[in-house]
């Protein structure tokens, strides 16, 4: 059984390194300083990325910054307020099937409620997308990470006079900083590569473009399209992007499981 299981994750771990030096090796000829400092260029011209980086990096932060909060308070009244009734029963059903939905519902659902009523893309609807996808990832780990938390902790603060939410923010959340810093971690990881919704409600800008009113570029739409051109120079630049994605999230998963392991010690 040892070595059927060491077999197994040898087969696994094979295809990923494939994966991987396939990336690099196809990734890194690209790599120059033009990618970081010149937008999308048309078929035959020199060029970057840089109008993507700088999309996808502004909606990531609006995403994160308004999911982020909506999921720690629903994580906190979960786990502090209702552990065991009937409403946390719901939300927690509810945050699973928006933990496993594919993300391309979600782009149809915010191009349905935002776009059209817009009546254009928007990077700001590109945000609203991501943001949908940051909430159950920060839910799920928050609560989790609280419920950790003894409650001797709790009860012992309490015992001193300080209100309950003083408690929550002084004790539990110091508690459990390093699981709920891991979870927005996480999500910034999951929502850095999504191609789908962003599709649907950003589209593609080949200029550059900070206006959230107007259609915005990001890499992963980057990458799918250029992958999917007859043209090699676009094709190289589709590598590379995808290398830089990758290594991004690898990088905050590593963060991820420090933080992880930190917080154990």
């Amino acid at each position: 059984m040892m070595s059927l299981s060491l077999a197994a994750a040898a087969f696994g771990l094979l295809w990923l390194l494939a994966i991987l030096s396939t990336l690099v090796f196809k990734g890194v000829g690209g790599l120059s300083l033009d990618v970081f400092t010149q937008s999308t260029p048309p078929p035959g011209s020199q060029g970057g990325l840089l109008n993507a980086i700088v999309g996808s990096l502004i909606m990531t932060a609006i995403g994160v910054a308004l999911g982020t909060p909506i999921g720690i308070l629903a994580g906190t009244y979960m786990a502090e307020y209702g552990r065991h009734n009937r409403l946390t029963m719901t939300v927690r059903f509810i945050n699973d099937i928006l933990l496993s939905a594919p993300s391309i519902v979600v782009g149809l659902f915010v191009y349905e409620v935002v776009v059209i009523r817009m009546g254009h893309f928007s990077g700001i609807a590109g945000a609203l997308a991501l943001a949908i996808l940051v909430v159950p990832v920060v839910v799920r780990t928050t609560e989790d990470m609280l419920n950790l938390v003894p409650n001797q902790l709790r009860e012992a603060a309490s015992a001193l006079g300080l209100p309950r939410a003083i408690v929550i923010q002084r004790i539990a959340y110091r508690a459990a900083r390093a699981g709920m810093i891991t979870g927005v971690l996480l999500a910034i990881a999951r929502v850095s590569g999504e191609t789908a919704p962003l599709l649907f409600t950003a589209l593609n800008n080949q200029f550059w473009s900070s206006d959230l009113n107007a259609p915005m570029s990001s890499l992963p739409v980057v990458i799918f399209q250029f992958a999917l051109s007859p043209y090699t120079d676009w094709q190289q630049l589709a590598w590379t992007g995808a290398l830089l994605v990758t290594f991004a999230v690898l990088a905050l998963s590593i963060a991820a499981r420090v933080l992880a392991a930190g917080s154990r010690k």
